[in-house]
This record gives C-alpha cells, sequence and structure tokens, in this order.
C-alpha cells in the first residue's frame, strides 16, 4: 500500500528588510526557499509575483522599513508586507485604470490572483503602520 503523506503542519516567516528597492529581490528569493523547502514549489510562481508586488508596493510608497511574512496552516498559503503607512492601500476599481495605467498595477494583480486579499492596521515595533496581505489556497 502506498504511503499517505501528511499534509505539511502550520509554520511562519517574518523576514524584515530595509527601505531599498533591492529588498525586493530578496523577499521573492527567500520566499522560494522557504516554499520549495516545505514542498509547496506548485504555489512558487503565483506567490512570487504576490509577494514581488507586495514588497515593491511597500518600498516604493512609504518610508521605513518593511516586513514580509509568509505562513501556511494546510490548504492556504499568506503572504503580506507591513510597511510604516498606516494609510489604506488604494488598488484599481475598473479593469481599464490597471491596463492603461503607468503605475498602480501591483494591488491589482494582488486582487486578480489571490484567492483572498485585505489589508489592517497594525504597529510593529513602536511604528504605526499597515500589514497588507493576500492568500493562495490549495486543493484538499
Amino acid at each position: 500500500m502506498p504511503e499517505s503523506k501528511e499534509p505539511p503542519a502550520p509554520w511562519e516567516y517574518t523576514l524584515t528588510v530595509p527601505h531599498d528597492l533591492r529588498s525586493v529581490t530578496v523577499s521573492r528569493r527567500t520566499l522560494r526557499l522557504i516554499l520549495t523547502m516545505h514542498e509547496l514549489i506548485g504555489l512558487v510562481d503565483t506567490a512570487e509575483l504576490l509577494t514581488t508586488e507586495l514588497v515593491s508596493n511597500a518600498v516604493r510608497h512609504t518610508k521605513g522599513p518593511v516586513a514580509l511574512r509568509v505562513s501556511w496552516k494546510p490548504g492556504t498559503l499568506r503572504i503580506g508586507a507591513w510597511d510604516a503607512n498606516p494609510e489604506p492601500p488604494q488598488p484599481p476599481r475598473e479593469l481599464a485604470k490597471l491596463l492603461d495605467g503607468e503605475e498602480g498595477r501591483g494591488l491589482g494583480l494582488v486582487k486578480a490572483c489571490a484567492d483572498l486579499w485585505g489589508w489592517q492596521p497594525l504597529s510593529r515595533n513602536g511604528s504605526r503602520g499597515k500589514y497588507v496581505w493576500c492568500e493562495l489556497t490549495t486543493a484538499a
């Protein structure tokens, strides 16, 4: 009888990165390593895209540090970025604006590619800010 593989146990990683555009690449590569290590390679491409958008928005539109949080609960991968700007994110409301605009595509891509997304005010290390997150779900 074939061995049944147990689902991966819940886990969470947090990576604090400097306010620098190179942090986007560091975040994306770290995410790839984490997902590969936990045998979730099927999520890597979409998760990398979402991570790129969340972290680049945090770096481009805020000042101060940025933190990437990646967590897994069986069936759900959550990716989030914390930044020091407490203002809510503004995704494009219309597809035409997403396609025609020079900027502002990031949250539109997150909204289109993630199964669920949102944001919440969140203080970190004494700094007011926000946490923008998205989720990818897998088939059970």
